[in-house]
């Protein structure tokens, strides 16, 4: 199996949200859904000197574009009570088969990564798939073609992990040993990890 995975440059990524409008836009989504999530992660402190009136900083902020990261080892899988979320055997995408899907929302209560949501209306769950019908077409996933800084890229793996490295962590994301999530990422200077203790997410109520 070819195991599909994505690419996160932490350096480049402004935080513009592009990859998440252009997702919401071409599955036409309703408001509360998203397949896609842009954190807006700021932390540090201002310190003052009153004996010369100095300030210093060590303030910082930065971004985490996410989405499924269609896990090796998916939780919102373990936890299905139907088989309705299942990983493709050809490419190791996480989907949904739609006919299955009872709309219980087990996988959205499992899934550390929030990716996974019940669409009410639908009466079913509903996640990224990482477009795999424009990837059948050899084209990027819609989120990594509109991003204008090129901070997304997708493609096996392995590959992405040979040429960008490793890393599949930075805040707010949980320890990666959870699910095994596909995704590698390069951080940036401000990118910190959970236990520093300083960061925050900004934005909560869009993620």
């Amino acid at each position: 199996m070819s195991q599909f995975g994505f690419y996160f440059n932490n350096v480049r990524c402004i935080g513009c949200k592009a990859c998440l409008m252009a997702c919401r836009d071409y599955y036409d989504l309703p408001p509360q859904i998203a397949f896609r999530k842009v954190y807006d992660i700021e932390g540090g402190e201002w310190n003052y000197f009153p004996e010369d009136g100095r300030y210093e900083t060590s303030a910082y902020a930065c971004h985490l574009s996410m989405s499924c990261n269609h896990c090796s080892d998916p939780a919102c899988v373990k936890v299905c009570p139907t088989t309705a979320m299942h990983k493709d055997p050809d490419s190791g995408i996480v989907k949904i088969d739609d006919s299955k899907c009872i709309g219980c929302g087990a996988c959205a209560m499992a899934c550390p990564y929030n990716a996974p949501m019940v669409d009410r209306e639908a009466g079913r769950a509903v996640k990224c798939e990482a477009c795999y019908q424009r990837l059948d077409e050899d084209k990027d996933p819609i989120c990594v073609s509109a991003c204008p800084l090129r901070a997304l890229s997708a493609g096996n793996i392995a590959t992405l992990r040979e040429n960008h490295g490793s890393i599949s962590r930075i805040f707010p994301m949980p320890p990666s040993n959870q699910t095994w999530p596909n995704i590698t990422i390069t951080p940036s200077a401000a990118a910190k990890l959970p236990d520093v203790g300083l960061s925050i997410v900004a934005n909560p109520e869009e993620v």
